[in-house]
């Protein structure tokens, strides 16, 4: 089922969200409603945050090239964190990031090269994985979700003066 996505500045965005104790039924529910909601707003990650919902989950799926050339995201490729900690982070590293609760937002952001994180899987398994590509820029953002932060908070003073200015214009003209 897909579901709506908190945006930006709703308050939810800024909670801490909570450990997960209980694998069961309804985290599996919110895991596919989450997949569902990703792929139907063309993102690539989803903290549980997003969509109100204040426990320490998030997916990541990255598009696969086919020979059609057109994206696919299977849902069997989908990389489901739940109750992340970094074990590992080193380097530093711009990309360019988006974020599905700051929509048609997109700015280079910092952030760490190489990370390596544990965390469990849907059943509670414990997990492992290491990255320095895109996935690593990915599980830093939808963790930063997690521990209540956004991604522009992570722009310079006058970049983050210039976007909300820019931000308060944009909104009021769609409501």
């Amino acid at each position: 089922m897909v579901r709506d996505i908190v945006i930006y500045p709703d308050k939810r965005l800024k909670l801490i969200s909570k450990e997960v104790t209980s694998f069961d039924n309804e985290l599996h529910t919110l895991l596919d409603d989450m997949y569902d909601t990703m792929i139907n707003k063309k993102g690539v990650g989803l903290a549980s945050i997003q969509i109100g919902i204040p426990k320490r989950v998030l997916i990541i799926n990255l598009p696969i090239e086919k020979e059609n050339g057109k994206d696919e995201q299977p849902k069997e490729n989908t990389l489901e964190i739940i109750n992340p900690i970094f074990i590992e982070k080193s380097g530093v590293e711009r990309h360019q990031e988006g974020c599905l609760s700051v929509p048609g937002i997109y700015e280079d952001i910092e952030r760490a090269k190489y990370i390596k994180i544990e965390y469990q899987d849907r059943y509670g398994k414990k997990c492992k994985i290491e990255d320095d590509g895109f996935l690593a820029v990915a599980i830093q953002h939808e963790i930063d979700h997690l521990d209540g932060k956004v991604f522009i908070e992570k722009l310079s003073f006058i970049k983050r003066k210039k976007f909300e200015r820019e931000w308060k214009k944009r909104r009021k003209n769609t409501l």
